[in-house]
């Protein structure tokens, strides 16, 4: 109960959003937009619950005019099946939403037509939330499956071309389809701004990434991936190969044979600590 009560604690409502409460007020649209807030805040619930459970640090959960976002203050080295969960969390919630009006509306407790704006609003918020676009939950299922395989940088950078191109398409649709659908184009104006914002922030992001790595809470990393470095290759090049999930010896060598092995902390400190931002991977090894 407690936890329900900080979570509670955590919502926050954008100025904008009570102006847009104030004009449903007056055209008599209030139910609805009641409706859409309520299904909203059920899935931001979602994700902060989920990431609640993994003792998450969690900033807050606010509600806008056009959606919602839980904001978490976590940088990327959480294990990826936690983030999965946290992430699918939202999305889930309207399943119970679903069958729980159904179940109403089946013994005459709800509306027939408010069961179908609920159906149809419950649809909406769950299929959008699922283009593969920043920082939609689709966006960051995206980032997780690209992070399998990809260093952090290499996936964030390639997540944010792929939204890039999804949201471009989805434009060019709703400018053939409903050019005059202003809720909408608000919609992917502020997703463009974020996708900007996010594109102009990747270095910082990926230094937090990688400060959190070091001086943060270690997390038991079990995923052994050794990253193979030529002696001559500079430490920040070698930190940029860096994943999530997985934990790297580094593994240095010198005309294709082994010449020795450093273990990822070994390279946060000299960047982090030392200061010693254009050495080598050479130098490191001899200095430990």
């Amino acid at each position: 109960m407690n936890r329900v009560l900080y979570l509670f604690r955590l919502i926050t409502i954008h100025p904008l959003l009570w102006i847009v409460i104030g004009l449903s007020i007056v055209t008599a649209h209030f139910l609805e937009v009641c409706l859409l807030l309520g299904i909203i805040l059920i899935h931001e619930m979602g994700h902060a619950a989920a990431a609640s459970f993994f003792s998450w640090r969690i900033k807050k959960i606010t509600l806008l005019p056009f959606g919602g976002v839980a904001e978490m203050d976590e940088h990327g080295n959480r294990p990826l099946r936690e983030e999965t969960i946290v992430v699918l969390a939202g999305p889930l919630q309207h399943l119970w939403m679903v069958a729980l009006a159904y179940g109403l509306v089946s013994v005459n407790l709800m509306p027939e037509d408010l069961f179908q704006l609920f159906l149809s609003y419950n649809l909406m918020i769950l299929v959008f939330n699922f283009f593969p676009v920043w920082p939609l939950d689709g966006g960051k299922l995206v980032f997780l499956l690209l992070s399998l395989k990809s260093s952090f940088p290499n996936a964030h950078r390639l997540t944010l071309i792929l939204s890039w191109v999804s949201l471009s398409i989805f434009s060019l649709i709703i400018a053939i389809a409903a050019p005059t659908h202003i809720n909408v184009w608000v919609i992917i104006g502020f997703l463009y701004f974020s996708l900007y914002h996010e594109w102009k922030q990747r270095r910082f992001i990926f230094m937090r990434f990688l400060l959190e790595r070091y001086y943060g809470k270690k997390s038991n990393l079990r995923t052994l991936k050794p990253i193979e470095a030529n002696e001559e290759e500079l430490l920040i090049h070698v930190l940029e190969k860096f994943q999530r999930g997985c934990k790297h010896p580094i593994i240095v060598e010198a005309d294709g044979k082994e010449k020795g092995m450093l273990d990822e902390n070994e390279l946060l400190h000299a960047y982090f600590t030392e200061k010693r931002l254009t050495d080598k991977i050479s130098d490191l090894l001899f200095s430990y």
